[in-house]
């Protein structure tokens, strides 16, 4: 990928630029707990975007996508935003930087990836990320690591349209090889905890549905609304609890008959996941990975049966796993599609990924999509 992105980069602007890559992201476990100010527990992976660039002296970016095999150039000032949508994160990190104080000037970039585009791995984020990070590096703008997933975050929400919380731009930048990074949602503190499945005999692997249910969007404010009310319900007995974060079983149960029973089913899966993120922290830190995959199942339970974002194809997928004995399996994301991500002993893993090929083509018509993933470092200047 590198060769490729340095062959367009020469052929296009004759000279040699610097090299900067970032990945894309997995979650291991905590969905929909970080607008409940909950924790999520994820890591970088060894897929990502690499770009070459070089400062040109102008005040024009010229930028080329491989994948897309589009061209874009355009100015730094806000009334210069370009319309094609993957130029608009480049041209959002510079004008997020701007807003910051910190001065972009021209540039000329190529950019490549091999993070698979639908599946949930954060692509945009991997994208923002590397820019951030060569950025503020070639221009010497100072900005610490934490501003750097900001920036990333608030170019979706300004430039792209995404309301999106800050985990995926955090793990793109923050990423570690071999440790996952649980991050407080609500404090934003992080820890690094060991994850190593490779070395304790395991493999990680996405199972992509190849589908995407168009109910996601509509579905996720519902039931965002769902654990408002039941925070809100709560409130009158308890003015501590400001997210599900703060509540307990307890709490949520004396207000069971002051909420509708689907508000009540989507707060218990949340109280429950929090803490299932909390119990895979404690079992990583005994090297404890059967616990690791019991927990996994939990989620995928709860997220098909109390938070209803799961779909026949992803039930299908886990149902599979289990009866492979695959360690742990869950639908990873929002839901109503995308992956699930397994946790498989070396031993069984050919016989899990030719059932679940067989099986799920035989039932659906079409094949899934298989990806191996590994624990990796992120935002960097390549050598």
């Amino acid at each position: 990928m590198k060769n490729k992105v340095d062959n367009k980069f020469q052929e296009l602007f004759q000279t040699e630029g610097t090299f900067y890559t970032s990945p894309g992201r997995i979650n291991l476990i905590g969905e929909h707990t970080d607008y409940n100010g909950g924790f999520v527990f994820p890591g970088a992976i060894d897929k990502g975007m690499i770009a070459e660039i070089k400062p040109n002296g102008t005040d024009k970016v010229r930028a080329f996508a491989i994948d897309l095999n589009d061209y874009a150039e355009f100015g730094l000032k806000e009334e210069d935003a370009p319309k094609a949508s993957w130029a608009r994160y480049i041209f959002g990190v510079c004008r997020e930087i701007s807003k910051r104080g910190g001065e972009v000037k021209g540039f000329d970039t190529v950019f490549a990836g091999d993070v698979p585009l639908g599946a949930g791995m954060s692509s945009s984020a991997a994208l923002e990320s590397t820019y951030a990070f060569a950025l503020n590096e070639l221009f010497g703008l100072g900005i610490d690591k934490f501003e750097l997933a900001k920036i990333g975050q608030s170019t979706e929400h300004n430039y792209c349209g995404v309301n999106c919380g800050i985990m995926d731009q955090f793990a793109s930048v923050f990423g570690q090889k071999g440790h996952l990074i649980r991050l407080d949602c609500r404090s934003l503190e992080y820890k690094y905890f060991p994850f190593d499945p490779e070395a304790a005999g395991y493999k990680l692997v996405l199972l992509d549905s190849v589908v995407k249910h168009e109910l996601a969007s509509s579905a996720y404010n519902k039931r965002r609304q769902s654990c408002e009310n039941v925070v809100a319900a709560i409130k009158r007995n308890h003015p501590e609890v400001e997210f599900l974060r703060d509540a307990t079983a307890e709490m949520l149960n004396e207000v069971k008959e002051e909420v509708s029973a689907e508000d009540y089913m989507r707060a218990e899966y949340v109280i429950e996941e929090i803490q299932r993120v909390l119990d895979v922290c404690d079992a990583l830190e005994k090297g404890d990975y059967e616990t690791v995959g019991e927990k996994m199942y939990g989620t995928h339970h709860g997220m098909s049966k109390l938070y209803e974002v799961s779909c026949e194809e992803l039930d299908f997928l886990n149902d599979i796993a289990k009866e492979c004995g695959v360690t742990g399996s869950r639908v990873m994301g929002g839901g109503f599609g995308g992956c699930t991500i397994n946790l498989v002993k070396a031993d069984k893993y050919d016989a899990f990924v030719a059932k679940a090929f067989a099986e799920y083509t035989k039932k659906f018509g079409h094949e899934p999509k298989l990806y191996d993933v590994v624990i990796s470092d992120g935002a960097r200047r390549l050598a």
